[in-house]
């Protein structure tokens, strides 16, 4: 029997787009399943990776940070009131208290340093009448003789190989106008978004997949920040998704202060030198000079305009870019409401107001890789992971001048070398240079140029060995003078005095069977006898080795050694400088005359502190007599006649007219070294291939000097400049030229001369005695036989101190024959 079965209603067929949603729906969950999958292995790789750099320690390093020494203010110093306030503004009183404060009145300026200052927290107030300090009184109401300044921040050490350079600064030190341009012109809505501007990103990628570039800039400043820190500078999309993953992790962990005060202190903003410029504070120093704080609403604009292209908008080489991308950040600013139509105007008209580009003049680069290197023998590699505060010898003031007097003396040494003969396709070399500058009474180094140009070249002259030509024969004088203690004549004629008589007549100085004939600079010149203060001022060549060779060459080594200079070795040409020392070893060594005859050892460190102000490591000078202060002040003397009538002549020439020593040198290089009662100085310049720089000292080395000492005396610290004061047991005569007897009325032709205490001639130069040998000068018009510098060696003479070919010797009269015995003279013997 058949069954029938009653099924359902037919069913409708699902139709083809509602089969497709279905798939379309259960794919989209898939796939969003599958990216929050992706989202979440990411999310948490990546949180790995920034936790890994987290706990590497801080995102920056603790860095080593170099001052300055501190600025002295003594009663009787030029001075004002407005130049102690700027001082202490630059080192941050005021607007850092903990450092300390200052209170400004009209003729008086009361300090305040505080807890993390330099010094001890006794202030003082200074008090300044007519320019001058008038008084210095604690707070204590005791009156001081001077009061030091808090140092100044020099610069901090770089952070790594790639010589990174920043200054850390807090969101709270940030001024808001500095927040507000940067978020005007970067991301304006960086404090509302989560970290990603979706629709700019979005926009942006849309921009690059039309054009094939990677070259819209759709970033906010965390994106920036991501990049910055953790990623390779490529643009490509696997770059792109993991910079928004690290995105992600930034803004869940760290406040949007905390974001930019990051941002504030990574920002690349160019290059400086040879050192990378990272972060707005050490930017405003780079650009401006001055901390952050102090900058205008222009400046803050010039900052923030320059992160999008540094090198293209780089203020020294592209001016007008950058003053046109700093008007591009102000109408953004405008546009944003931080500031109004008028102040962006005002802020238009302003010139960039760069400051000086010259990174020598203002971060001492040199001398900071010497601290550097003294620091890390000292206390080992790990410096730069310290916070250290490293307080120095340098002088900011006194380097700005160093530097400037390079530049405008380097400019005259390339003309001396183009107006220079050179073969048809032979290349020009223009030679280095380097200039050191010391306190001749504590024996810091105050400035230091060690070369041309720091961004090209960073060896360092100052520490490179080089033959010190006639800057060495000062040494052999002060022997001499040495002997004159012991009362030991000098071949039986008295003990040596300025005076005394050399023979500059061709001698065979050789040894062990090796003939040594040295020569004169000026070929042909041989004056004959000449007098000790001639030989120096013309810096002859023959007289000073016949000098040495008199008084023994090892105790012309032993003084040099004394004195620093460790290479001396007691042979003839010792004498006249083939041996080598540094510039900074030979301002060391003429503190051995500047000085009283006590040496003192260059410094460059004076303490080391951690960031409480804790002491790290304190350096004292090492100080060493080396000569008698008599012996010190007779050598000195003799160089001062280098100065007015040798071949230093040209110092004088170039405007430099206060007190001074000094003595010119040529080898293959040019020196000039000089000093006055407060600073001494040491110029060198010489090729770096040593090579023959064919300069003379007195045309290359002394014209720079003078640049620096000019400048260097302006300054309020360098400005008490007096004359040299002999000490007990010297005595100050007028000597005439002509007889070498002390002057009077009657003889106008004179010089000033020092003796040790009876050694001076009797008589005088209308007096003379009777004995044998005047009534012979007399006779024969010979007088000393010392060449007048207009005659047998012109002033501007320099003194190279190579062996040339000797000329015919200088014969004598027939008078002075038949009494003297013909051409045969003392020390005609060759030293054996």
């Amino acid at each position: 029997m058949p069954v029938k079965l009653k099924l359902g209603p037919n069913r409708p067929k699902v139709g083809f787009f509602t089969s497709l949603l279905r798939v379309c729906v259960v794919a989209f969950v898939f796939c969003l399943l599958v990216g929050v999958a992706v989202f979440g292995y990411f999310y948490f790789h990546f949180q790995e990776v920034v936790d890994e750099r987290l706990r590497n320690g801080p995102l920056f390093a603790s860095i080593a940070q170099i001052y300055a020494a501190p600025r002295e203010v003594r009663v009787g110093q030029h001075q004002t009131v407005e130049l102690i306030a700027q001082d202490l503004r630059a080192t941050g009183y005021n607007s850092n208290p903990q450092l300390g404060t200052f209170e400004q009145r009209s003729e008086s300026i009361l300090i305040k340093p505080g807890p993390q200052s330099y010094h001890s927290t006794d202030g003082a107030t200074i008090s300044t009448s007519d320019g001058i300090v008038t008084a210095i009184t604690g707070e204590t109401g005791v009156a001081l003789k001077a009061y030091d300044l808090e140092p100044q921040l020099i610069t901090a050490l770089s952070e790594d190989k790639n010589r990174t350079k920043r200054r850390l600064v807090s969101y709270n030190e940030i001024p808001q106008r500095m927040v507000e341009a940067v978020v005007a012109i970067e991301d304006r809505r960086f404090f509302e978004h989560g970290g990603i501007n979706y629709v700019r990103t979005a926009k942006c990628g849309f921009e690059d997949i039309v054009s094939h570039k990677m070259s819209c800039g759709g970033s906010t400043l965390t994106q920036q920040l991501a990049r910055g820190f953790f990623l390779s500078p490529d643009k490509n999309i696997v770059r792109k998704l993991r910079e928004i993953m690290i995105t992600f992790q930034l803004e869940s962990r760290f406040t949007k202060q905390q974001i930019f005060e990051m941002y504030a202190n990574q920002i690349n903003l160019g290059q400086r030198g040879s050192f990378a410029i990272n972060g707005f504070g050490e930017a405003a120093q780079a650009f401006f000079g001055k901390d952050l704080r102090q900058l205008d609403t222009a400046q803050y604009a010039l900052l923030a305009g320059t992160i999008q292209s540094p090198n293209r908008l780089n203020p020294y080489r592209h001016p007008e870019r950058a003053m046109e991308r700093r008007n591009v950040v102000l109408d953004s600013m405008v546009e944003t409401g931080a500031i109004s139509d008028s102040d962006a105007i005002r802020a238009k008209a302003e010139p960039l107001n760069l400051a000086p580009p010259n990174v020598d003049a203002s971060e001492a680069p040199y001398f900071v890789d010497l601290v550097h290197e003294q620091l890390v023998q000292r206390l080992g590699d790990d410096l730069n992971k310290q916070s250290l505060r490293i307080y120095t010898s340098l002088d900011p003031e006194l380097q700005r001048a160093a530097a400037e007097a390079v530049a405008i003396g380097m400019k005259n040494v390339d003309e001396l070398v183009r107006k220079r003969k050179h073969a048809p396709g032979e290349p020009i070399t223009y030679p280095q240079v380097s200039l050191v500058a010391l306190d001749p009474h504590t024996g810091q180094i105050l400035a230091l140029v060690g070369g041309r140009n720091y961004g090209v070249s960073q060896l360092n002259h100052a520490t490179s060995e080089r033959p010190t030509g006639s800057i060495f024969k000062p040494f052999v004088y002060a022997t001499a003078f040495n002997s004159s203690l012991r009362g030991t004549a000098i071949d039986g004629n008295g003990v040596f005095t300025a005076i005394t008589r050399i023979n500059d007549d061709p001698q065979d100085f050789g040894r062990n069977g090796q003939s040594y004939v040295p020569g004169n600079f000026e070929k042909g010149e041989y004056p004959g006898m000449v007098t000790a203060a001639d030989a120096l001022a013309h810096s002859l060549n023959i007289a000073t080795i016949a000098l040495a060779q008199k008084v023994g060459f090892e105790n012309v080594a032993a003084l040099a050694h004394a004195a620093g200079i460790v290479s001396a070795r007691p042979t003839p040409s010792m004498a006249i400088g083939t041996y080598s020392a540094t510039p900074i070893d030979m301002a060391g060594a003429y503190t051995t005359f500047a000085n009283s005859g006590v040496h003192l050892t260059p410094w460059m460190l004076a303490s080391v502190r951690n960031n409480a102000g804790d002491i790290v490591a304190d350096f004292a000078p090492v100080a060493k007599q080396t000569i008698d202060p008599r012996v010190a002040f007779l050598t000195q003397s003799l160089m001062e006649g280098v100065m007015q009538r040798g071949t230093a002549a040209a110092v004088r020439a170039h405007g430099f007219t206060a007190p001074a020593a000094g003595k010119t040198g040529t080898s293959h290089d040019a020196w000039f070294a000089g000093y006055t009662s407060n600073l001494i100085c040491i110029v060198w310049i010489g090729n770096d291939d040593y090579t023959d720089v064919k300069l003379q000292g007195a045309q290359a080395a002394a014209p720079l000097w003078a640049e620096f000492m000019k400048r260097a005396i302006q300054l309020p610290q360098y400005s008490d400049v007096h004359p040299f004061t002999p000490p007990d047991g010297v005595s100050i005569v007028r000597i005439d030229r002509a007889t070498n007897l002390p002057a009077d009325a009657t003889c106008p032709n004179d010089i000033t001369v020092a003796f040790l205490d009876g050694t001076a001639p009797a008589g005088t130069c209308s007096r003379m005695g009777d004995s044998t040998q005047n009534f012979i000068d007399r006779m024969t018009g010979d007088g000393s036989n010392s060449p007048q510098p207009e005659q047998s060696v012109p002033p501007a003479a320099a003194d190279l101190n190579e062996a040339s070919e000797p000329g015919p010797p200088k014969k004598k009269n027939f008078i002075k024959r038949l009494f003297t015995g013909g051409d045969k003279q003392q020390g005609d013997a060759p030293q054996q």
